[in-house]
């Protein structure tokens, strides 16, 4: 098998045909063939009515009159063996799809080059709203076209998730492989389709079927070399080893098409070296490790920033300065080694320190170290003088370390996930019928329809109702549920550290000066009160620069809250469930799908249906960027400019359907009834002065019903106009 022998068609997105040969061949049917302008038995310049340019364009008023002045209905075929249904079907044109069904269209009629019924063109389109009318009206998925290929992988070519989430719900067997013995797993592993493979994972497709040939999904993937593919099917248990008819392993295929960086790289993802075998850690008690990888790595990197700080405030605050920081560089690579050997070993998820608790250990190591100087040395020195002070203190540093562990450990909202396959269904054919299924409204990975403000977080793998971010500082989601925790932890942290510092002063001020003023950089007299005591010194110092970050994040989140906004919403606009901009709901003319929609009128123009919207490239970020972001520098100057961060440009303005006025927004925040030092059930919320629950709420504002009964999570009532306000 070698790289030229499988390629793609010259048109993006069309099938591929392998040969028993393993070579790729263009189907008959593709793309370029179907253009309204360009499609075969489509001769516009015939004197009679033709009837399939009718039935392109849903022109349902002229296809009745055909009817009623001529030989023609519903039932018409051409040479080729192609219907008007064929016509409605690949071009969206939904209501004439209907309409010629309600007429007598024979629904599994084949025709075309590719012998293909209506079914099959409206998949290869991903018109899932005519592909479930279809289907709702007794298509079959799971007849074949000439190349042996059914609706499902068909699907699979255009790598749209949403078609095949829609195809899988209908019970189609994930594992039907085609006339080569593909499955529709295989083929997302060759196209490079990671939430296509993901999908079918999760579904339970199987990772050891093989085709004619015995090549595996992951002979497959590493055909185009997806890392994220070939990482997948590694993570459930694809057989590293497995040999096709001729002999050939995943690697062999690697070395052979050129993929063997993406191969190295999702086995060392994976835990394994380049052999492919697994690596085992080489220190003492790695068996307790290895028992548990992911509870050991949470709270070992959690656990680790405290000696690492306190060595490092040591080294400095006892060593001379020339000394002091290569050693301290020293420390600090030392620790970074130990790290990086864990994260060897570590879940594919956590191989990357932000993406572990190590950020909030940072946090944690500081609250730590402060506590216990202030316990051991700045309160027996200052008490007897500023007992009130010292109180306070103690006040905002219990409450600053309940609040920090309450968005650790609380449930931030998590969306509930739904019990099931019969209610996943139900779901996406209540979206169908309201013309909402589209990523905006329907989570593929949760399989649940995502409420309004919600967001799917990629570190929780959960949609997390009312999202504001994901804070690696706290090592969770903030959102509905302990976005006011989150806040609470910011205000008591900043008047904690302020606090502490106060007592600093009296602390330093109270002591005798040293008669040592040998500095490198400082000043002689800030030289002899640093000598006194350097350790406590250089840890005020550390606290008061958090101010930095808290002080940019507290300043955004007032501003957020007072404009009932999330920091989500701020940076990346408003959800107000206002009609999906999706193509999949328009036929390929640009007309809406739904006739109540107040577009819906006829188009002329033709255009490209759409609906195979694919997520854009994760660039990778610069280290500036990654701290930017971490500390929360983007997010401040884009509230505080109104310019994005990124380019520097006006942020584009919209409308607010959420606020309620400043003054009403500050009171449905702060005055919510739910409990401040506990857990709050999930989703209850204040909006407008109404309880509302964040996981069920699904229409705009302006349409929206409020008033839960009993806490029966049922909205009644009449829902007030709000104020909008341009952000």
């Amino acid at each position: 098998m070698s790289q030229a022998s499988i390629s793609n068609s010259s048109t993006a997105g069309a099938p591929i045909q392998l040969s028993s040969k393993g070579t790729a061949a263009a189907p008959k049917l593709n793309s370029q063939d179907l253009e309204m302008g360009n499609l075969p038995g489509g001769d516009t310049t015939s004197s009679e009515p033709d009837i399939m340019q009718i039935a392109r364009v849903g022109d349902i008023a002229a296809m009745e009159k055909l009817f009623e002045s001529s030989d023609y209905d519903a039932t018409y075929t051409d040479d080729e063996g192609i219907t008007p249904l064929h016509w409605a079907a690949i071009n969206n044109q939904y209501a004439m799809a209907k309409f010629l069904i309600e007429k007598g269209a024979d629904i599994n009629k084949k025709g075309g080059e590719s012998v293909a019924t209506p079914l099959q063109w409206a998949a290869q389109r991903s018109n899932y709203y005519t592909v479930n009318l279809l289907l709702q009206r007794g298509a079959d998925p799971l007849i074949s076209d000439a190349q042996g290929y059914n609706t499902l992988h068909i699907s699979t070519f255009s790598g749209n998730v949403l078609l095949v989430v829609l195809l899988l719900h209908q019970g189609i067997p994930v594992d039907v492989a085609d006339a080569y013995g593909h499955t529709s797993l295989m083929w997302a592993a060759y196209k490079g389709f990671p939430q296509c493979v993901d999908l079918f994972l999760r579904w339970g497709a199987s990772v050891h079927a093989t085709d004619e040939q015995g090549f595996t999904a992951l002979h497959w993937a590493l055909v185009k070399g997806s890392p994220l593919c070939v990482l997948k099917l590694l993570e459930y248990g694809s057989d590293r080893f497995a040999k096709t008819e001729t002999g050939k392993t995943p690697a062999t295929t690697a070395k052979e098409l050129n993929t063997l960086n993406a191969w190295h790289r999702a086995l060392k993802e994976c835990g394994y070296d380049e052999d492919a075998q697994a690596i085992t850690p080489w220190w003492p008690g790695a068996s307790f490790f290895l028992k548990d990888k992911r509870g050991f790595m949470n709270k070992f990197l959690f656990l680790l920033p405290i000696p690492l700080l306190f060595m490092e405030l040591m080294i400095f605050s006892h060593l001379p300065l020339l000394l002091s920081v290569p050693i301290s560089l020293a420390v600090g690579f030392g620790f970074q080694w130990i790290t990086n050997q864990l994260l060897e070993f570590a879940p594919p998820d956590m191989r990357h320190l932000h993406k572990t608790p190590w950020l909030a250990g940072i946090f944690a190591a500081s609250l730590f170290l402060a506590g216990l100087r202030w316990i051991t040395v700045v309160l027996p020195a200052t008490f007897s003088d500023h007992p009130l002070l010292n109180f306070g203190f103690l006040l905002f540093y219990g409450l600053t370390g309940y609040f920090y562990a309450a968005c650790m450990v609380f449930d931030p909202g998590y969306v509930p996930k739904l019990n099931g396959i019969a209610e996943q269904k139900a779901v996406i054919d209540e979206l169908l019928s309201l013309w909402k299924f589209d990523e905006s409204n329907f989570c593929v990975t949760c399989m649940i329809r995502t409420p309004l403000r919600s967001k799917h977080c990629r570190r929780c793998q959960r949609c997390v109702a009312k999202h504001d971010h994901h804070c690696p500082w706290v090592n969770n989601c903030v959102g509905v549920n302990n976005h006011r925790h989150f806040f609470l932890y910011l205000v008591n942290l900043v008047f904690g550290i302020v606090a502490f510092d106060w007592l600093l002063y009296h602390y330093f001020s109270e002591l005798p000066k040293s008669d040592d003023d040998d500095c490198l950089l400082l000043a002689e007299p800030i030289c002899k009160v640093f000598n006194v005591d350097s350790y406590t010194m250089l840890l005020g110092l550390w606290t008061t620069l958090q101010l930095t970050w808290v002080g940019m994040l507290i300043f955004v989140q007032f501003v957020q809250v007072a404009r009932a906004m999330t920091t989500y919403e701020n940076m990346y606009g408003i959800q107000d469930g206002s009609a999906s901009s999706l193509g999949s709901a328009f036929t390929s003319t640009g007309a809406p799908l739904d006739p109540n929609h107040p577009d819906a009128a006829p188009a002329s123009a033709a255009a490209d249906p759409l609906g195979t919207r694919k997520g854009g490239h994760q660039h990778k970020k610069g280290f500036l960027k990654q701290w930017g972001q971490l500390l929360g520098v983007d997010t401040f100057i884009e509230t505080a400019t109104g310019r994005s961060a990124a380019t520097g440009k006006k942020t584009q303005k919209k409308r607010n359907p959420y606020n309620k006025g400043l003054v009403q927004n500050c009171r449905d925040f702060w005055c919510d009834p739910a409990p401040i030092f506990g857990r709050r059930e999930t989703g209850d919320a204040i909006l407008g002065g109404e309880k509302i629950n964040y996981t069920d709420i699904y229409e705009s504002p302006a349409a929206m019903s409020f008033g839960l009964s009993g806490g029966s999570g049922r909205r009644r009532g009449g829902y007030e106009s709000v104020a909008v306000e341009e952000v």
